[in-house]
C-alpha cells in the first residue's frame, strides 16, 4: 500500500508541475500585420472521400490570400479515387512513394519534393481548420524567430460517452503537451496541427532514425528539433489556431488508435517524455491495483478513496485548464470517464508492449 501511495503522490506532484507549466505558456493574441508567409499544407490520406471535401471546404474559407498557400494531398494507396472539385486555391494530388515502414512519414517526405513554399503545415483529412489559422501562424512567425510550431487539436463531439471520453483523453494529452512546453521540456505534439520550415526538415534529415516505427511523424521530428535547435521550437497557444478533428466511431478503433500512439513512447529521444509515460502508466496501474485490493478485502474503502481522490483532484486541475482553452464547454461524463480511464489506459499500455495494431486497413507490429 505504501508503494501505491508513493506512486500516486509522485504522479500528483508531476501533474501539478505540468499545470504550472501550462500557465507559463500565455495565450497568443494576433496583431494587425500584412500577411507575408507562404505555406504548403500537406494532407496524407487513405480512403477519405467522405472527409476530404469537408477539410477542403474549411480551407476555402481561410482568411488568408489564396496566392500565399498551396495544398498537397498525398494519396497513400486509396482503394477509392478522390477527385478534386474546382477550388480557388492551388491544390494537387500526388501518389505516396513508399520506402519505409511508415506510410505517413513517406507521404510527408514525398510532399517535400513538390512543395514550393518554405513553411510546411501538416494536417489530417478528417480535420476542420479555423478561418484565421494561417493568419495567426503568419502573425506569430513574423514576430518570433521560429522554425517549428506545434498547435492544438480538439474533437467535435456528440452527446455519447464514447465521444466525451475521447475528448477528456485528448484534453489530458494536450494539457501535458502545453505544460511540458511551459517547462521547456516539450516532447509531444499533434501532426494534425504542426508547422515547420522545409530547411529545418532537411537539417534534421527528415524522419531518418525512426522510419521503422509506423507512426510518430510528429513527435519524433519535434524531439529531434528540440534536441538540435531548442530555441527554434515553439508552442502556439491561440484560440484562432485550434484544429477540430473527428473522434473514432467505436471503442475498438479508439483502443487501437491509442495503442498506436502508446507504441511510440519507448522510442522517444526525450528522457522527460519517457519518464512521464512510465509514471502515468504506473499511476493508472496503481488505481487498478487499488480496486483489485479493495474487492479482495486487502484494503478498506478509506485507502481506495484516498488514492482515487488524490489522483482525481490533480487531474481535474490540468484538465479544467486545458478544456477551458480548447472548448470552454462543460466536461460531460467527467467522473465516469475518470473511473474508467485507468482500466482503459493500462490495457492500452500493456497491449502496446506486446501486440500489433491495425491502421488504415494495414497491420503493424511494435
Amino acid at each position: 500500500m505504501v508503494i501505491l501511495y508513493a506512486i500516486i503522490l509522485i504522479y500528483c506532484l508531476v501533474i501539478a508541475w505540468l499545470s504550472y507549466g501550462f500557465t507559463k505558456i500565455k495565450k497568443y493574441q494576433p496583431t494587425e500585420l500584412t500577411p507575408k508567409t507562404h505555406f504548403t499544407i500537406v494532407v496524407p490520406f487513405r480512403d477519405e472521400t467522405e472527409n476530404l471535401p469537408i477539410l477542403l471546404n474549411s480551407i476555402s474559407r481561410l482568411n488568408y490570400p489564396i496566392e500565399f498557400f498551396e495544398v498537397i494531398l498525398v494519396d497513400d494507396d486509396s482503394e477509392e479515387a478522390f477527385c478534386i472539385l474546382s477550388q480557388k486555391f492551388s491544390i494537387q494530388i500526388i501518389e505516396n512513394i513508399r520506402v519505409t515502414n511508415s506510410p505517413k512519414k513517406d507521404a510527408i517526405t514525398t510532399a517535400m519534393q513538390h512543395a514550393t513554399n518554405e513553411w510546411i503545415i501538416t494536417t489530417d483529412a478528417d480535420c476542420i481548420v479555423p478561418e484565421n489559422w494561417l493568419q495567426t501562424l503568419d502573425n506569430y512567425i513574423q514576430l518570433h524567430d521560429v522554425s517549428m510550431i506545434a498547435g492544438a487539436v480538439t474533437y467535435e463531439c456528440n452527446t455519447s460517452f464514447l465521444h466525451h471520453f475521447q475528448q477528456l483523453d485528448l484534453t489530458s494529452l494536450q494539457g501535458a503537451t502545453i505544460g511540458s512546453f511551459g517547462l521547456n521540456k516539450g516532447f509531444m505534439c499533434n501532426g494534425a496541427n504542426f508547422a515547420y520550415t522545409k530547411s529545418l526538415f532537411k537539417k534534421l534529415n527528415g524522419f531518418d532514425g525512426n522510419n521503422k516505427i509506423a507512426s510518430g511523424d510528429d513527435v519524433f521530428l519535434l524531439q529531434k528539433a528540440i534536441t538540435t535547435f531548442p530555441e527554434q521550437v515553439h508552442y502556439l497557444k491561440a484560440d484562432e489556431n485550434i484544429i477540430i478533428t473527428k473522434p473514432t466511431p467505436d471503442w475498438e478503433s479508439l483502443f487501437y488508435q491509442r495503442v498506436r500512439w502508446a507504441a511510440k513512447t519507448g522510442s522517444y529521444q526525450s528522457t522527460f517524455g519517457k519518464l512521464l509515460g512510465i509514471l502515468v502508466f504506473l499511476a493508472n496501474l496503481s488505481v487498478v491495483a487499488s480496486w483489485i485490493l479493495f474487492f479482495t478485502l486487502q484494503i478498506n474503502y478509506i485507502n481506495l478513496l484516498s488514492i482515487l481522490i488524490l489522483k482525481f483532484m490533480l487531474d481535474t486541475i490540468l484538465l479544467y485548464q486545458t478544456n477551458s482553452f480548447l472548448t470552454n464547454k462543460q466536461m460531460r461524463y467527467f467522473i465516469l470517464s475518470n473511473l474508467w480511464y485507468p482500466f482503459f489506459s493500462t490495457s492500452v499500455a500493456i497491449y502496446s508492449l506486446l501486440g500489433s495494431y491495425e491502421w488504415k486497413g494495414r497491420q503493424f507490429s511494435k
